[in-house]
């Protein structure tokens, strides 16, 4: 998953997108948590899995430690694949 994140937001939340200058499209996030020693990203984590309603532990940190540009990976999403991407199709919709 490409989430572009904003870190030291008035509130948590997910929707709309982000185009790059190559014209891939990530999906926003904001989180209220600061970007220093992985808070921003943990806030991430821990909003995906409470929108999702999935383990935290299941969705890991592939790139992007240091950077707005994140790329995630969810694990275990086969037989919730359905749900999750109509999920994440509704929260890219959001503009």
């Amino acid at each position: 998953m490409a989430v572009r994140l904003t870190p030291g937001a008035a509130r948590d939340d997910i929707g709309g997108y982000w185009v790059d200058e190559r014209g891939a499209r990530w999906l926003s996030a904001r989180v209220r948590a600061v970007p220093e020693k992985g808070k921003a990203n943990g806030a991430l984590i821990a909003l995906l899995s409470k929108r999702l309603d999935w383990p935290k532990g299941a969705i890991l940190l592939e790139s992007g430690d240091t950077n707005r540009l994140k790329r995630l990976r969810i694990i275990g999403g086969g037989a919730a694949l359905a749900r999750l991407t109509a999920l994440l199709d509704t929260w890219v919709e959001l503009t």
